[in-house]
């Protein structure tokens, strides 16, 4: 079988996450070699006319949608697979409406309230009022997030703000977007441990693979326990170094994992996702599970959280790679049927 894989352009001076993509490509194709199939990559813009005469040329038999984004923004990452749904190719991961909703974090977090998924209040910048907070329970420290981009954009420590009063909240919102140049907002800032948890579809149904951990052990008092841009991107840097993840945990754990695992599964029925997601929450002191972000189609690259867990569940990476590409095929003979 012929598999195409569909990438955005990444320019010669694409930052790290940008770079990134060229890894995880390179990976998977190695892996659908591996497995037997041919591959061809194709690189999406937003001339999509082109991308669909060329798919019509080559006639694959699935796609590997890889795409991050479109004209370095977020918020276009479900014109690919529409166009693919449109010619009814079969392609891994999500289909075009989840990428949509999960992208817009806002909208997640809307959702996940009303799927009686828990998640931190938020404040937009032209509210007046928090969203989503709990009665008696409002937090007291906030982060400022980029609404539609991934990959922690522009997540270091200063975002990471105490503001009992809404109208300066505000200010520091409106104070990232000019900055930025992106739509932001505040979210309420759990101050506990951090989770990833990792979904592949299967036959059966949705896998929860073991998950995973973000370890700050390290970080010094005061510094804001985050997987920020350093974190993810800088090699170098302190918190790159100093936020390794673990999968070992103790039988006292067992309750809480278990609770992640639920809500992580409640994510995947509310978006309708397929094929692979992952699942990014935070746990409190008081051992309360809040879902930050609901993650379709993560990072494939060999290092990444995704492949660690797996790794973890005992498969290879080829064998991650072959689930993925199934499922894809699975979808089309699911709808058929």
């Amino acid at each position: 079988m012929l598999v195409a894989v569909i990438v955005n352009t990444v320019p010669p001076d694409a930052p790290p996450e940008g770079k990134d993509l060229l890894v995880q490509a390179a990976a998977v194709e190695g892996a659908i070699r591996r497995l037997g199939h041919d591959t061809v990559r194709l690189t999406a813009t937003l001339d999509l006319g082109g991308l669909r005469r060329r798919l019509l040329r080559v006639l694959p038999g699935a796609v590997f949608n890889l795409v991050e984004e479109l004209d370095g923004r977020g918020s276009l990452i479900h014109l690919v697979p529409s166009l693919l749904e449109s010619l009814a190719i079969p392609f891994t991961g999500s289909p075009a409406a989840p990428l949509f909703l999960t992208s817009h974090k806002i909208w997640t977090k809307k959702i996940l309230l009303g799927g009686g998924v828990r998640t931190p209040p938020w404040l937009e910048a032209r509210a007046r009022r928090l969203a989503g907070a709990v009665a008696r329970r409002s937090p007291s420290s906030f982060i400022i997030k980029a609404v539609w981009e991934h990959a922690s954009f522009a997540l270091d420590d200063d975002m990471v703000v105490r503001e009992d009063s809404r109208a300066r909240l505000r200010g520091r919102i409106e104070a990232a977007e000019r900055k930025f140049g992106r739509e932001m907002f505040a979210e309420g800032f759990i101050a506990g441990r951090e989770f990833n948890i990792s979904l592949l579809s299967r036959p059966s149904g949705v896998e929860v693979l073991p998950p995973a951990e973000i370890d700050f052990s390290d970080f010094p008092r005061g510094k804001p326990r985050i997987v920020g841009y350093r974190a993810k991107w800088e090699e170098r840097s302190f918190e790159y170094i100093h936020t390794p993840r673990r999968f070992d945990f103790p039988a006292s754990d067992r309750p809480l994992l278990d609770r992640l695992d639920r809500a992580a599964r409640a994510c995947w029925e509310l978006f309708g996702l397929a094929g692979y997601a992952r699942v990014d929450c935070r746990v409190d002191e008081r051992g309360e599970a809040w879902v930050l972000e609901v993650n379709a189609n993560p990072c494939l690259a060999p290092d990444g959280g995704f492949a660690f867990a797996g790794e973890r569940s005992g498969r290879s990476y080829d064998e991650i790679i072959r689930s993925i590409l199934d499922g894809a095929r699975r979808k089309v003979t699911d709808k058929a049927g």
